[in-house]
């Protein structure tokens, strides 16, 4: 009679428990895909800067490359 319940509580404690190490495990590699593949580069604020009609120099395409690593 028992039995059931201990497989009830064990299904459900390993259910939490690979809920967490999936949560963890893809955190983990988004991350590491992020630093590969990085969601913007400078010809893309380059780019952005010509769209918005200016000519971007390479101090300010620095600067908002630094503005966003420091905002990471």
């Amino acid at each position: 009679m028992l039995a059931w319940y201990y497989a009830l509580i064990i299904g459900i404690a390993c259910l939490i428990v690979g809920v967490i190490i999936g949560f963890f495990l893809s955190r983990f590699f988004f991350q590491r895909y992020l630093k590969k593949n990085p969601p913007i580069n400078e010809n893309m604020v380059r780019a952005m800067l010509s769209q918005m009609g200016r000519t971007p120099s390479e101090k300010q395409v620095r600067a908002v490359m630094r503005s966003m690593e420091e905002n990471k």
